[in-house]
């Protein structure tokens, strides 16, 4: 996969278009992050429009990009700041805490191209409270 396709997947994840998902991913797609597992498209769509976009704002951002026909990895570094209280995925927040994943994504293509597979290996995350405290999260899911 050539850099230009895969930036064009992360500038529109990256403004929240759930429709990258059905143009990038095999409808197929497994994906394992951290202990949580997605399958297909719908797999995804619902982990980041119920479960994500709606209390956080993500951007990703790709340090390191390695690729060739079959494979895609990445060094990866991503920022998530709530936007509303209450419970989430990371448990709870507050307005303005922020967290911070750094680690690395390997992504198995498809012969058409698509995300076959998706395996997030997780170097740090960090929860940082509006108060200032930092947490080291681990691996939160």
């Amino acid at each position: 996969m050539k850099k230009e396709i895969f930036d064009s997947y992360i500038k529109r994840f990256n403004e929240e278009d759930p429709t990258a998902f059905d143009d990038y991913l095999a409808s197929d797609m497994k994906m394992l992050n951290g202990a949580l597992e997605f399958t297909g498209i719908e797999g995804m769509r619902d982990h980041y429009e119920n479960k994500i976009w709606p209390y956080f704002r993500e951007e990703l951002n790709v340090l390191r990009f390695v690729s060739d026909e079959k494979h895609v990895a990445i060094q990866m570094w991503t920022h998530f700041t709530a936007r509303v209280a209450g419970e989430t995925i990371f448990g709870p927040v507050v307005v303005g805490d922020t967290f911070d994943y750094r680690g690395v994504i390997m992504y198995d293509l498809n012969e058409d191209g698509r995300f076959s597979q998706i395996i997030v290996s997780y170097n740090s995350f960090v929860s940082t409270k509006v108060s200032g405290e930092v947490v080291n999260m681990g691996m939160p899911h």
